[in-house]
């Protein structure tokens, strides 16, 4: 187990910045989770951890000792890739001991690192077959027994469930979590999915075109973004952003209304907000009820619902044509183009800087 600590970190290819500047304190013992869109430069800065990729500028240390120069074999860390990265003629036991074994590690040693992998990934009976005979979960799990035996300081994921089905997917989450849990150890792991970075993380970055846009716990960002991007990044269904008119102005209060939206007060913390300006409102679906017309403070249209069961995620055209989702936790029969009122309490609600909207974001 180890800190990892990198400090004002840059990365160039040629004249493309590509890492523009990151700080990012990961706790000993700590599961940390980049997350971003494609080209953000997760990955990279992964790579960069790794020693599989140089660092332009900046400083990184691996357990208090600066290791930008050294190689990745020196920095203690084990990684494990997206793709499963091992030999379809050996054994699952010589797969998982194949470091060891280039190592020259002497044999008790190494038959009791790879029994004890194979204990704490619960494969114990997979050891003498062979890749072909594995589903796709088996073979990242040797994956992660050949990371295991290295008794590295720190582990590194670089999304390593993007292969696999959504079943298995799920699975593997829950096969990761619980390998941190039985370890303690160190983990940083890179995915674009929401999902996993909110059920596995103790801590998330969440990036954008190089630069890190909030750090924190997965509750934390999520009831308090920092911005737009990390509001419409985080969450399913996306956060709901609406235009609005600012009104009047408060203290940390600001009154704002649109064509489709009744005057209510939202707190803000953004310095731009100003009376007589726009701004973004943000609502998250969970948080919207369905009401009779003249009692919404939101006023709009049925588009489109889906009936998952136990919850119906309504699409609905608001009276300014903006697109918002209502997640309702039951079933409920919605017709398109029936006039559909909204509550939600402002105290849930956020307000941003006008801005252009996220790319996710429905609108």
């Amino acid at each position: 187990m180890a800190t990892v600590k990198l400090k004002n970190v840059r990365k160039s290819f040629g004249s493309v910045d590509v890492i523009k500047g990151v700080d990012i304190d990961i706790e000993d013992g700590e599961f940390v989770v980049f997350v971003g869109p494609s080209g953000c430069g997760k990955s990279t800065l992964l790579r960069m951890i790794a020693g599989l990729e140089d660092i332009t500028s900046g400083t990184l240390e691996i357990d208090g000792v600066v290791v930008n120069d050294k190689q990745p074999k020196d920095r203690g860390i084990a990684m494990v890739f997206q793709s499963y990265a091992i030999f379809p003629h050996m054994t699952v036991r010589e797969n998982v001991a194949f470091g060891l074994t280039i190592n020259k590690t002497p044999k008790a040693e190494l038959d009791a690192k790879v029994a004890e992998a194979a204990r704490v990934l619960q494969m114990e009976h997979l050891l003498d077959r062979r890749p072909s005979q594995l589903s796709g979960g088996q073979r990242q799990r040797v994956a992660i027994g050949r990371a295991i035996v290295r008794d590295p300081k720190v582990f590194l994921f670089d999304e390593p469930l993007s292969n696999l089905d959504a079943a298995l997917r799920m699975d593997m989450r829950m096969e990761i979590g619980r390998l941190h849990q039985t370890l303690s150890a160190s983990m940083i792991y890179v995915t674009h999915d929401q999902v996993e970075a909110m059920t596995l993380a103790d801590k998330i970055v969440v990036l954008k075109d190089g630069l890190v846009m909030q750090i924190g716990s997965p509750m934390e960002l999520y009831h308090n973004p920092a911005n737009l991007f990390v509001a419409g990044f985080l969450g399913a269904p996306s956060m709901n952003f609406i235009p609005v008119d600012v009104t009047d102005k408060s203290g940390d209060l600001a009154t704002v209304r649109n064509v489709s939206l009744e005057p209510i007060s939202v707190a803000h913390k953004d310095r731009d907000i100003a009376v007589g300006g726009k701004a973004i409102l943000g609502v998250r679906p969970q948080y919207l009820r369905p009401v009779p017309p003249a009692e919404g403070m939101l006023h709009g249209k049925v588009v489109l619902t889906e009936r998952l069961g136990s919850e119906t995620v309504v699409d609905v055209t608001l009276a300014d044509q903006t697109r918002i989702i209502a997640a309702i936790s039951e079933d409920r029969v919605m017709q398109p183009g029936e006039e559909i009122g909204l509550v939600f309490d402002a105290a849930q609600a956020h307000l941003f800087a006008n801005e252009p909207l996220p790319e996710s974001a429905p609108h």
